[in-house]
């Protein structure tokens, strides 16, 4: 049984349910189920936006499980580009309890994160994450060989807005919308690989993707990305890139130098130790050190 604040006066017959999406570029978008638009809080909820709470497998409770909404693409708000270049990743989203007689009796009954989008013959599947789910992600220091923090962020310290780390160049000839070439800067071939490629202009101005592979010949560089853009790029587009980093202690030392702030155990032994046949007098495994 729900019970519903006694605010709202047309009981269970006038209640109608409304989303909110709040996207990374700072967008909020509005859809409900009615028949009709809905106007509350400052935001036009936009009906028969596509949006099926049918198919939710969780209901309007929040739980620490995931809901999965289907829907059509039918909202001139949502377009496969804007799902493609990443908009919606992360995104928070609100389910609210509206009286579509009074709008202005709402009540927030759920709030999640957009997580996996998966796109079919017939529509999307969102899967939204419950607020609790946050409470599941790793917190402290993981103890693994790699390093745990990403280029740039407060824990490794290496700055992205230093030339040696960001090159801002224009494309001289696209691949599609797979990659494209430029020229080299005099970067090391490499140095952008699982960096971070960000558009300023043309079809995909404001579209940031990761580079699978960076490598250089005859005063060239080559960008290959690790999944398509919404739109084929054009020569002449302008773009910006940041380096990237596999998390290895030498890549840390010899290309950043910032090895003080690695935050990896690099010397923590492998599957290659535990598999080991074990002898008499074997390095390693007589409960000594691997590297004395």
């Amino acid at each position: 049984m729900r019970i519903y604040p006694p605010s709202f006066g047309q009981g269970a017959a006038g209640l109608s349910l409304c989303w909110r999406l709040f996207r990374k570029d700072g967008r909020i978008l509005g859809f409900t189920q009615h028949d009709a638009d809905l106007v509350f809080g400052g935001i036009v909820h936009e009906a028969a936006s596509g949006l099926d709470l049918g198919a939710s497998e969780r209901g309007l409770v929040a739980h620490s499980g995931a809901t999965r909404l289907l829907g059509a693409l039918t909202s001139t708000k949502i377009t496969e580009a804007d799902i493609a270049a990443g908009f919606y990743d992360q995104a928070k989203i609100e389910t609210w309890l509206v009286d579509w007689t009074d709008p202005s009796q709402a009540l927030l009954v759920d709030s999640g994160i957009i997580g996996k989008i998966e796109r079919g013959d017939m529509g999307f599947m969102v899967e939204v994450l419950s607020l609790a789910d946050q409470w599941r992600q790793p917190r402290g220091r993981l103890y693994q060989a790699l390093c745990a923090a990403d280029l740039g962020d407060a824990q490794c310290k290496v700055s992205l807005n230093d030339p040696s780390t960001r090159y801002q160049s224009t494309i001289v000839m696209p691949d599609g919308t797979h990659g494209f070439t430029a020229a080299d800067g005099g970067y090391a071939a490499g140095l952008f690989n699982a960096g971070l490629v960000r558009f300023l202009t043309g079809a995909n101005a404001g579209v940031s993707v990761d580079v699978r592979l960076h490598s250089c010949a005859h005063q060239q560089a080559l960008f290959a990305l690790w999944r398509p853009l919404p739109a084929k790029l054009q020569a002449g587009d302008q773009f910006i890139v940041t380096a990237g980093c596999d998390k290895r202690l030498e890549t840390c030392r010899t290309r950043f130098g910032n090895h003080v702030n690695y935050r990896g155990f690099p010397r923590m032994p492998g599957n290659d130790v535990l598999m080991r046949r074990v002898s008499d007098g074997t390095p390693g495994l007589d409960g000594g050190s691997l590297y004395q």
